[in-house]
């Protein structure tokens, strides 16, 4: 495990709650910040896809990067976790100067879409991330995810910016596993990938990969911080419990209507925040919403205090073989 990789574990994609009126709920906010560092999640995303980002205005965006921030620095005494602060754009110089501002206000990396709607061809691509890195005066997380820009950053074109000495990782999500598996083989020895679909986690680390920007550990961060921990102290077994208990609830996510309008609506019914969305996105409807409550009975995270059956001593031990290697 190269102690030179920057971003290894789990980091979770946060959703930004809304009060009944539309405004950012900060009290709530805060609160699921703190349940996050609380559980152990190795990193936090604050103003990606998940936190509605499309919706929110550029105060906005710096009010919730402020928050994630404050939040995460709150205990002396104690590392603060990685922040990521999303700032993608279809816009090269908007996309530069959102990564600038997110370096004044004091986050670890960028993460940083590939544009969308404009649908860049591989040269186009290449020079947008590339201006991105020179003028954005962060550390850039690429992010893949063609299902929702429409374009896909191949293999050859991720490995070249890899090259970079500020493109530092990606988030993949192009569910394309002959795609990932190259980037993997042939990515150099610092670069992290990450996984950018939930249900990709255990093959990817299976792969070599370096960890998640995940949905689910919105609802289960510990649990999702100790699958990536038990895979990187060869605790397969354990790594694979946990992938097969988290599953329903990675797939439920994802049905019904886009991220996050199912995560949100599992999150109010454990009374975390509200299902409120800010248009066009709207609440979860029957019959997924009801199939999302089995599925959270199911797990234990309806009942106070309880989360997806994994024994707390097998977390612990998962933890303290790995912790070292996860932060290294």
């Amino acid at each position: 495990m190269p102690p030179s990789r920057q971003f290894r574990g789990a980091f979770t994609a946060l959703v930004t709650p809304f009060t009944p009126a539309g405004s950012i709920d900060e009290a709530a906010f805060r609160a699921l910040v703190r349940r996050q560092i609380d559980a152990g999640v190795h990193g936090l995303v604050a103003c990606g896809t998940t936190g509605e980002t499309p919706t929110l205005s550029h105060e906005e965006d710096e009010s919730v990067i402020e928050m994630t921030l404050a939040v995460a620095s709150e205990r002396s005494g104690r590392p603060r976790v990685r922040v990521i602060a999303g700032t993608g754009s279809n816009s090269t110089a908007t996309a530069i100067r959102s990564t600038r501002r997110a370096a004044e206000l004091g986050v670890d990396a960028a993460l940083v879409v590939a544009p969308y709607y404009n649908k860049p061809d591989q040269r186009m691509l290449e020079a947008h991330f590339r201006a991105v890195a020179d003028d954005g005066d962060l550390p850039i997380i690429v992010y893949n995810v063609p299902g929702r820009t429409g374009v896909n950053v191949e293999a050859s074109t991720l490995l070249r910016l890899a090259e970079h000495p500020r493109i530092v990782a990606v988030k993949e999500a192009s569910a394309n596993m002959d795609q990932i598996a190259t980037i993997l083989r042939d990515r150099p020895a610092d670069f992290s990938v990450l996984a950018g679909d939930d249900t990709w986690i255990l093959p990817m680390l299976a792969l070599g990969g370096d960890g998640v920007i995940c949905t689910c550990s919105n609802e289960i961060p510990g649990e999702m911080a100790e699958l990536c921990e038990a895979a990187f102290a060869g605790d397969w077994e354990h790594a694979r419990l946990i992938h097969e208990r988290s599953l329903p609830l990675m797939k439920a996510n994802f049905a019904g209507g886009p991220n996050p309008v199912p995560v949100k609506a599992a999150m109010s019914m454990m009374g975390l925040c509200s299902d409120t969305l800010r248009l066009p996105l709207m609440p979860l409807e029957e019959p997924h919403r009801a199939r999302l409550r089995l599925i959270l009975e199911e797990s234990g995270l309806l009942e106070p205090g309880n989360v997806v059956a994994i024994g707390a001593a097998d977390r612990s031990r998962a933890r303290s073989r790995a912790a070292a290697a996860v932060h290294a």
